[in-house]
């Protein structure tokens, strides 16, 4: 897989970033089961949202998949929260563990902010765990300008809390 570097100087993969397709959801809980954060009970979960993205792009959720060639390798989903003035939350990312590191997670988070902001909205939460093996996860949000907005303790299970990220993004120049 041909890669290139960023200004920064991060190696970066060349994937296609398109709307996803229904014969990807097996692709999609392969990444989700490699991944080894996600729990048994959190794939199916995650396979309904995809499922909400891909027939009805927009309704609930918006779906971003990143291919390597015909391959997906990443996958994104997001959408605005009921009962907000145009608060979005960031459901689910996963990225083949085997190309982490490689920027695909930076370029599917940048095109959810871009969707978000041409649907006008103002605000992204991303809710996710403060367990040990998410650090890395954790760090990725913040190296994206999120920020540490609210924990709590044990919200997902015993020794599982809960870290929530928030971004203010601009509106459109057109708005």
């Amino acid at each position: 897989m041909p890669a290139s570097d960023d200004p920064a100087g991060n190696r970066v993969a060349a994937v296609a970033l398109r709307a996803p397709r229904i014969a990807d959801r097996d692709r999609v809980r392969e990444i989700l089961e490699a991944s080894g954060v996600f729990r048994p009970d959190e794939t199916p979960v995650a396979l309904e949202v995809f499922d909400g993205a891909v027939r009805a792009p927009g309704r609930d959720y918006w779906g971003v998949g990143a291919y390597v060639g015909d391959r997906l390798v990443g996958f994104a989903a997001c959408g605005p929260v009921p009962c907000t003035l145009a608060t979005w939350d960031l459901y689910w990312i996963a990225v083949d563990p085997a190309l982490q590191g490689t920027g695909i997670g930076r370029q599917l988070m940048a095109h959810c902010e871009r969707t978000i902001v041409a649907e006008g909205g103002r605000l992204v939460v991303v809710e996710t765990s403060s367990r040990a093996d998410y650090a890395p996860t954790r760090a990725f949000y913040r190296r994206l300008g999120y920020e540490d907005r609210a924990a709590i303790p044990e919200y997902y299970a015993p020794g599982d809390g809960l870290i929530v990220f928030t971004k203010y993004l601009a509106p459109s120049a057109d708005e």
